[in-house]
């Protein structure tokens, strides 16, 4: 299999190169020139294999330079009960007859990144023994506030890698700001961004392709690479828990084979719902995607009018993580959804940069409308959520799976479709420790309380243990303590080199 640009920009690369660069250098992102496809017949016969077994039938037919070897032992060492607390690694929870939750959850930082983040390391290193690279190779993430931890716990002490990772100043929790910069690992650097997160993306997407910055970068040994989802090493791994959920609702006879079913997804930078059309790409039988935001809801308004527009108020909300106003692998869906027409990502693009929105066509728009709905919850719809959830099933989720069963619950409203529908369930509720408490009992929560108290207060009021990735936190010793402005990103770059 080879890769293509969505900006037509570059030559055609194996899975390897495209791991090992994580962006096009001049600009777009990686995709595969045609995606494979599965038989019914293979999906079906998910419904008895592991969570391992179905990784291996995904990535084969993306990683096709990988042996089987080297993607058998990468899986082997990211996906095992070490790492993941939950032997099923994604298992679902039934709330109702149609609503289900997919815990993606149950990695050691206790967020769906550790999903892709755990294996991503052994790939990279895979690719970079298979392109002979000499440098060293430095992997810049900007973080909303999961990706940061997942990645630093990933790449930590991993020969011939260092990693910077930066998160915006007073844009994440507390917990997730507390998880990055206890991080040990002699090649790991945590910078606080006095900015937010597009900030940080934007400029580290800029460095990526700034090409006088790459050559200073490579006179100190070093060259490039990413840990976002703009690697494609990032989000391949994602489409394999779309496959298990399908395969658990065939092992529990939920469904038939061959029958629909929805999925929901609380979205910021459109990987993990991406992830999710290329599963159905291959053949995984969807009926609808809901894509959720928060207040920061310019995915929502382009899925009703077609366009997107990033001229708007920034909100810093309670589900952090989706706190974005550039959806970076959005880009990846138009390419897909145009038929891989490189002239109109260009244009829009363009015009994205130079006016801060574009406008798709009808034809685009007709084609995405049948697969596609967007819906949103506010800040008090989503701790309304949070309460709603616990009080009728027992149940605690985070603010981000909240504003996903909003968005579920105002599509059901409106369209009666009584498919069996999934939520992606992203992060742990004690990542939100706060912000759960709040909304299940108000009365618990105090000014005064200590953020880690907090955790404690929780679990004795819901009998939920604190995830093992968050216990003992306090404790732990504060290894990163370094901020910046956000056009001093690459001064700071250099100076830790």
């Amino acid at each position: 299999m080879e890769y293509i640009s969505t900006r037509g920009n570059y030559q055609k690369v194996n899975s390897a190169e495209v791991i090992r660069l994580g962006m096009v250098p001049a600009g777009g992102l990686f995709v595969p020139e045609d995606v494979p496809s599965l038989s019914q017949e293979v999906i079906y016969q998910m419904k008895d294999k592991s969570y391992q077994e179905i990784a291996k039938e995904v990535l084969s037919v993306f990683l096709t330079d990988y042996t089987n070897k080297e993607l058998e032992n990468a899986i082997k060492e990211a996906y095992n009960m070490n790492n993941f607390a939950a032997k099923e690694v994604t298992p679902i929870h039934k709330l109702n007859d149609r609503t289900y939750i997919l815990e993606l959850w149950h990695g050691p930082t206790a967020a769906f990144k550790d999903l892709a983040l755990q294996i991503l390391p052994y790939l990279l290193v895979q690719a970079i023994n298979k392109v002979e690279v000499d440098e060293d190779i430095l992997i810049l993430v900007a973080t909303s506030g999961d990706t940061g931890k997942a990645a630093l716990e990933g790449f930590k002490d991993v020969d011939g890698i260092e990693i910077i990772v930066f998160y915006p100043q007073d844009g994440v929790s507390k917990a997730q700001e507390h998880q990055m910069i206890t991080t040990t690992g002699d090649n790991t650097e945590v910078i606080a961004v006095k900015g937010n997160f597009d900030d940080c993306q934007s400029s580290v997407k800029e460095i990526f392709g700034d090409e006088e910055f790459n050559e200073i970068i490579a006179k100190e040994g070093y060259q490039f690479s990413s840990a976002n989802s703009i690697n494609w090493g990032r989000l391949v791994p994602q489409i394999i828990y779309y496959f298990k959920a399908y395969a658990n609702f065939l092992n529990q006879e939920d469904i038939k084979p061959g029958d629909k079913i929805n999925f929901t997804v609380p979205t910021g930078n459109f990987g993990n719902i991406l992830a999710g059309y290329y599963a159905y790409q291959m053949g995984l039988p969807v009926n609808k995607f809901i894509c959720a935001s928060n207040d920061n809801k310019v995915l929502t308004d382009f899925f009703n009018t077609g366009i997107y527009n990033k001229n708007r108020e920034f909100k810093e909300t309670i589900s952090p993580s989706m706190d974005i106003l550039i959806s970076s692998n959005l880009e990846r869906f138009l390419f897909e959804m145009t038929g891989h027409d490189s002239n109109k990502i260009n244009e829009w693009y363009q015009q994205l940069n130079e006016e801060g929105k574009f406008e798709i066509d009808n034809k685009t728009k007709e084609k995405i409308d049948q697969l596609f709905v967007g819906k949103f919850a506010t800040e008090a719809e989503t701790k309304e959520i949070i309460k709603d959830i616990y009080q009728e099933y027992d149940y605690v989720i985070d603010p981000h799976t909240a504003v996903g069963i909003k968005a579920y619950k105002e599509y059901f409203n409106s369209s009666e479709d009584k498919t069996k529908t999934v939520i992606d369930a992203t992060a742990n509720p004690y990542k939100f420790s706060s912000t759960v408490l709040e909304a299940i009992d108000e009365s618990l929560l105090s000014s005064k309380i200590d953020e880690f108290k907090i955790l404690e207060k929780l679990e004795e009021k819901t009998g939920v243990d604190i995830h093992p990735g968050l216990q003992g936190l306090a404790e732990l010793q504060i290894k990163h303590n370094l901020n910046c402005q956000v056009d001093e990103i690459r001064a700071i770059i250099k100076k830790l080199l």
